[in-house]
């Protein structure tokens, strides 16, 4: 089985240095960059996994870099690199599409414990694996949306999965902190359901479809409880359903 790769884009030698120490004694191939540009050449490349994006980057800014991946290769995961105390720049790598961040300083078994969550978030199969929503069918397990005429949008990894969790539990609201435990795989913490927030946002977007779409809404908000999946965001049959029936 071929090793799970790694791209650590980061300026700093030191933390550079001593993420992809710790990547590597895990068992991860990892390659590493110092600025955004050999970052996103890195990035690009063929059976990368996943990516870790510090933002402050010479050459070509960390955002620079996230909004260029996305055009390429939309399902990537990036987990950001973020200096403590800039919650604004989290907050646009998040809208911009990043899967998750960690908080510079970090400990080696946080860094570890958020790429472990995102890479076994990549490799689950959908409980649910296709939904309709309106004239949009939805393919989980590809990450696809599609609205017919040849038009379709990407999900990422992290949207597929709220998607997932939400259609699984669609008679029943769910909270930020079941999400972030579930899907995120991490332990809920103040600031941190705010990750939660900007996911549902940019995927209500993407959900929405091109302009000229009449699309109902997918994603309910539901005070002071967190999210549901709308009446008309609907389930289809899952090949596990299918097993069974069968």
């Amino acid at each position: 089985m071929p090793q799970t790769r790694l791209v650590v884009v980061e300026d700093e030698q030191a933390i550079r240095r001593g993420v992809v120490d710790i990547l590597r004694a895990t068992g991860y191939e990892v390659t590493e960059a110092a600025d955004g540009v050999r970052g996103y050449e890195e990035a690009i490349k063929t059976g990368v996994d996943l990516v870790l994006l510090d933002l402050l980057l010479p050459r070509r800014d960390g955002f620079e870099v996230l909004l260029e991946l996305r055009k390429i290769r939309p399902t990537l995961p990036v987990i950001i690199l973020t200096a403590r105390g800039s919650e604004d720049d989290r907050v646009r790598g998040l809208k911009m599409g990043a899967d998750d961040y960690v908080v510079k300083p970090f400990s080696g078994r946080e860094l570890l414990a958020r790429v472990e969550a995102l890479l076994r978030r990549v490799a689950r199969p959908q409980e649910v694996e296709r939904a309709r929503l309106g004239p949009a069918f939805i393919d989980l397990a590809r990450r696809e949306i599609s609205w017919g005429k040849g038009i379709r949008g990407d999900l990422s990894e992290t949207e597929s999965a709220i998607l997932g969790y939400l259609l699984c539990h669609r008679q029943r609201a769910v909270s930020r902190e079941e999400l972030l435990t579930h899907v995120w795989g991490i332990e809920p913490s103040g600031l941190e359901t705010r990750t939660v927030d900007m996911h549902i946002a940019r995927l209500r977007t993407k959900l929405r479809g091109p302009a000229g779409c009449a699309m109902p809404e997918a994603i309910l908000t539901v005070r002071a409880h967190g999210y549901m999946a709308a009446p008309d965001l609907l389930p289809l049959e899952s090949k596990k359903t299918r097993e069974v029936s069968a």
